[in-house]
């Protein structure tokens, strides 16, 4: 059905401030690093800096060089053709297998012929196999 395999999101959880994201962003840049997936939350003065890249263990070691407080989880990363309705087929499939979506973002722009969309659920290996297919 998709390219899907177990990725993993780094999260840095500190106070809010203004800069802070650009802050990050440089020192990831510095390290030639790309960001293929971020979420920004901010609650009241804390933010949740969700991101996925294509080279996490040298990311999680330049923000804690930098001093920032970072976490790590298991997520499912979902390749997908940009067409509509795609991510209802996914998430159909998902809960026709009991699996539920705990958290879900994705990016991808208009003239972009793939999504990346990055998710955790309930089981997130036995959701990979499920879009891959199998």
């Amino acid at each position: 059905m998709a390219e899907a395999t177990i990725g993993r999101e780094i999260i840095v959880m500190t106070p809010d401030r203004v800069g802070l994201l650009a802050d990050i962003s440089e020192l990831i840049a510095a390290q030639t690093i790309n960001i293929l997936a971020v979420s920004v939350r901010v609650l009241d003065d804390q933010a949740e800096i969700r991101m996925v890249t294509d080279a996490p263990t040298y990311t999680v070691d330049a923000l804690r060089k930098a001093e920032f407080p970072v976490q790590e989880r298991e997520v499912v990363l979902v390749e997908l053709p940009h067409r509509p309705g795609l991510l209802r087929r996914v998430s159909d499939a998902l809960a026709r297998q009991d699996l539920g979506v705990q958290d879900l973002y994705a990016t991808v722009t208009s003239d972009s012929e793939q999504s990346l969309v990055v998710f955790s659920s309930s089981h997130n290996s036995k959701a990979v196999q499920l879009l891959r297919g199998r």
